[in-house]
Parts: structure tokens; C-alpha cells; sequence
């Protein structure tokens, strides 16, 4: 399942500049000149005034489940697959600010030693970020734009192996020795745009508790890097 992902993603971003060449009503057809033009800036202007993009992203995650129970603590890092969708919109008319949501797949968890036994935890949800992004313009062809925010996340599947028992139980199950579906916390970043291509840094520090005991305490924590396309 994660190759198909992976090379399903891939091949979007591989076509998706192919096609804009050959799309006269693309966004990026500069009708002065006759030519695509991915050098614009939106928020300020140059051939049209789009108030929306949107994008493909896929990159690797590390992360790392903190906890205070002993048989839950991934405290050591893990990587995992982060691959989603982008959608923004522009919060001030001709402006730098924009709000930016999506849909994103991502692997967290980590890993752990107890009592001389390796554990692994496989957290794998699906999430919904929500942040607001300002654009810094170095020139015509790139952007700078930090961002601040927050996600919701729900597990959709997932293993915790115990190496020791050479045993696999379901990450999201009934057992108080899992964890909840539910996850929320605070999402920051710095992202970097070069004509249609992007790339970004962001860290998830989960504030939700996402373990089942009342007493202890488990969250997640992931930093990520994601490429892509806008458009």
C-alpha cells in the first residue's frame, strides 16, 4: 500500500508541469506574452489576481510518541510517510496572507525499550492542518512563507510490536495498553516556493492526550519535510 502510494504521488508530480505546458487556459498562461509564465506572485498582481491555490505533497516524517507510561513511551524517533493535499486561500484582497488547510496521510509513533524488549508504535491517521501562511517575496520566482497553526488528527490504523513477545497489537484497540483515535495539537512551519515547486518544513506538537489511561500522558510529536507542486 505505502509503494503504491509513494509512486502514485510521484508520477503526479511528474506530470503535472507536462500538462500545464500543453494547457493554453492554464493558470500559468501569460496572455501577453503567449508563453506560460510560472514567475507570478498573486498577492501582487503581475499578469491576474488568483485568491486560491492548491497542491500535491509528499515527504518523510520523524517522529516520536512521549508518554509516561513506560509501555507506551516512543520517545526514540521513527519515519514514516507524510503525502496529502493543499488547499489555499487568500485572507486580505491582494495581500500576503493567506489560510491553508488539506487533507494529509501520515505515519507517527516511535519507539521504545522495555525491560531489554523493543517496542515499535505505529500511529498512522489521517489529518486536517489548519494555519494561517504570510508570503515573503525574495524576487519574481521565489517566496518565503512561515506559518502558524493547528492540526486535527484521526488513527485509522497501526501496529504496536513487542519484539521481545515477537507479538503485534492493533495501535487503536480496547486495551488501556493503546491509544486513542483522536489527536490535536499546534503546527509550525517555514515553507519555500520556486515557480510551481514547493518544499517545506513543519513540526506537529501534539497537545491532545492520546493515551488511554487518566493518570499518564502520551503525545505525538513529528517533523516533517514535504515536497511539491503548487497550482
Amino acid at each position: 500500500m505505502k509503494k503504491t502510494i509513494i509512486m502514485t504521488m510521484l508520477s503526479l508530480l511528474t506530470v503535472m508541469p507536462i500538462q500545464a505546458q500543453s494547457y493554453r487556459h492554464s493558470k500559468y498562461y501569460n496572455q501577453r506574452s503567449g508563453r506560460l509564465d510560472y514567475s507570478h506572485r498573486n498577492h501582487r498582481g503581475y499578469y491576474w489576481n488568483d485568491d486560491a491555490f492548491f497542491g500535491f505533497r509528499l515527504g518523510p516524517a520523524f517522529t516520536t510518541v512521549n508518554s509516561d507510561d513506560k509501555y507506551l513511551d516512543g520517545s526514540d524517533v521513527k519515519a514514516g510517510l507524510n503525502v496529502g493535499m493543499a488547499a489555499g486561500f487568500s485572507v486580505m484582497p491582494r495581500g500576503p496572507l493567506y489560510l491553508e488547510t488539506g487533507l494529509y496521510y501520515t505515519e507517527k509513533g516511535g519507539k521504545g525499550n522495555v525491560a531489554g524488549d523493543k517496542f515499535t508504535y505505529n500511529l498512522n491517521y489521517l489529518e486536517m492542518p489548519l494555519v494561517m501562511k504570510y508570503y515573503i517575496d525574495i524576487d519574481r520566482y521565489c517566496s518565503i512563507q512561515p506559518f502558524l497553526g493547528g492540526y486535527v488528527a484521526c488513527g485509522i490504523g497501526g501496529k504496536i510490536k513487542d519484539f521481545g513477545e515477537r507479538a503485534a497489537y492493533n495501535s487503536f484497540s480496547d486495551s488501556p495498553y493503546s491509544f486513542r483515535r483522536m489527536d490535536a495539537g499546534l503546527r509550525t512551519g517555514c515553507g519555500l516556493q520556486i515557480d510551481m515547486f514547493y518544499a517545506e518544513l513543519s513540526y506537529d506538537l501534539g497537545l491532545a492526550n492520546i493515551c488511554k489511561d487518566d493518570f499518564d500522558t502520551s503525545k505525538n510529536g513529528a517533523l516533517m519535510l514535504s515536497l511539491g507542486v503548487n497550482f
